[in-house]
């Protein structure tokens, strides 16, 4: 009972400040450009600085060796999503100019704006790296798989390596991990000032992200949101069919149980 209501209280908190996001915008507290804004400081500044500090505070060498086997789980039960998302298109008869899209709604998901709070929300900030685990698996193979089906639905010819997909993988989030983990391996520590600096900046990630939702959900009307078969389907694949694969696959790799737990909360919990 007191998971169940820790989970709620995470939850409601989650939608307290999405609320505040969308009830500001309406009020015209944002001008054009505040979304974008808010996104690159989210991805370009704060989340760097939350996963540097995290590693370095949270993480032994031991433990991070230990969650190495964690990356086949995301990889591979994404691509078996792809598989059945491939499959699910041709028995429904998606027209082949959606296939790419509809596709990678069954295999790709909102890592940072909505997964990263939510698993903080309810796991803590121990899960962070789990998270980030997933990133990276989900932002590889969406700006290689998921780009090239969308482009070659579209007419393009989009190849499935290229600098630009370098350039989209190769992020400050996933940087900030990175020199997270070799300061980790090398038993490297951020002088205080500079740590303290970075948690600070970090600990912006939640609650600019959800509102950076908020603001987001307040430029659009019920009206204008059409739910058909399709959607519906790429619905369940996505809250259904996502994660059954990574209950398949976790009984095979044994994980710990923190990263089998925000695993299976991302895909259940987000777009």
């Amino acid at each position: 009972m007191e998971a169940i209501m820790h989970a709620l209280q995470g939850i409601v908190t989650i939608m307290i400040l999405i609320s505040i996001g969308f009830v500001l915008a309406k009020c015209g507290w944002f001008e054009e450009h505040s979304e974008a804004m808010i996104a690159r400081l989210v991805t370009q500044l704060c989340l760097p600085a939350y996963m540097l500090v995290n590693l370095t505070t949270t993480f032994t060498h031991d433990e991070l060796m230990s969650m190495s086997n964690g990356l086949f789980v995301p990889i591979l039960s994404i691509f078996l999503c792809y598989f059945i998302g491939k499959g699910v298109a041709i028995l429904i008869k998606v027209p082949r100019s959606r296939r790419g899209v509809f596709c990678s709604v069954f295999f790709t998901a909102n890592s940072i704006f909505i997964g990263l709070p939510l698993c903080l929300a309810l796991f803590g900030e121990s899960g962070s790296p789990y998270v980030m685990l997933y990133y990276i698996a989900n932002t590889l193979t969406f700006w290689t798989i998921a780009v090239h089906d969308i482009a070659e639905d579209a007419g393009f010819d989009a190849p499935l390596f290229s600098i630009g997909t370098l350039k989209a993988v190769l992020s400050p989030p996933l940087f900030g991990f990175i020199f997270g983990i070799i300061m980790v391996m090398l038993n490297l520590h951020l002088p205080g000032p500079l740590l303290t600096s970075c948690r600070y900046i970090g600990n912006m990630v939640t609650p600019l992200a959800m509102l950076f939702i908020g603001i987001a959900i307040s430029k659009y009307r019920w009206a204008d949101i059409h739910f058909d078969f399709e959607l519906l389907v790429a619905m369940v694949g996505r809250f259904g069919v996502a994660p059954i694969c990574v209950f398949v696959l976790l009984p095979i790799f044994h994980l710990p149980i923190l990263m089998s737990q925000v695993l299976v909360c991302k895909l259940l919990c987000q777009l």
